[in-house]
């Protein structure tokens, strides 16, 4: 009986690369932008968002975070706008992100998923999220619920991200924060300080060998068709 799996085509089949797997690592800090999804003059996903970068800079990262405020919704202003061109250069710089949102109406923001739908999933040859690491938290106004995360995960696949399992979820946010805009002790912070030491080490991990992590058989397949088929047309 034969071996063979007669659909595969051996060709672009690549047998696992260990040296590929455990690439040297890079030295500079990891770079990681901070989304949140709020315009309000009291926000507690920015107050979040914030709270979020100053833990991942202690933890030796480089971090930017986003303000959506005049940003254009999608599709109602070229890419060129400068606001959309400011979004997507940090994309591209980010080797992981954070996503904030409050939870309305059961569900991420409409500035929270503005942000994501700006965001390309390919620019040309370049995927600007493909293989970046992802951490998910959300605030909100009554008891703990899960909906923006769930919802900013499968976002985070669709856009092809390396989510970290672990994620962040403040129940009555207005109570968890100061004077001053900073988070109170809670287990809630504890959560958020284990949400970033976890993005740390997992945009650590993967980083450097993102592009053999995403390293796609049917993509290979597809690729190598299309230069066959430029070939054979510089040859009639």
């Amino acid at each position: 009986m034969s071996e063979t799996i007669p659909a595969l085509e051996e060709r672009h089949l690549r047998q696992p690369d260990l040296d590929a797997l455990r690439p040297a690592f890079s030295t500079h800090k990891p770079r990681i932008l901070i989304l949140y999804g709020s315009l309000r003059e009291v926000s507690y996903s920015r107050l979040l968002a914030h709270e979020a970068r100053r833990l991942l800079e202690r933890l030796g990262c480089e971090v930017r975070v986003f303000d959506p405020k005049g940003l254009p919704l999608p599709d109602e202003a070229p890419a060129s706008h400068p606001k959309v061109q400011e979004l997507r250069d940090l994309s591209q710089w980010s080797e992981g992100q954070v996503w904030v949102s409050p939870e309305r109406h059961g569900a991420m923001t409409g500035i929270m998923k503005a942000q994501i739908d700006w965001i390309p999933l390919s620019l040309g040859s370049i995927r600007p999220t493909q293989g970046k690491t992802l951490a998910v938290m959300e605030v909100s106004g009554g008891s703990q619920s899960f909906n923006a995360v769930n919802q900013m995960r499968v976002l985070g696949r669709w856009m092809r991200m390396i989510t970290i399992p672990n994620q962040s979820s403040v129940a009555k946010a207005y109570q968890e924060f100061d004077a001053d805009g900073r988070m109170k002790p809670s287990s809630y912070y504890d959560r958020v300080v284990d949400v970033c030491e976890e993005l740390v080490k997992f945009t650590l991990l993967t980083r450097d060998a993102s592009a053999y992590l995403t390293d796609r058989y049917s993509e290979r397949k597809e690729q190598a068709g299309e230069l066959e088929k430029r070939v054979s047309l510089r040859s009639i």
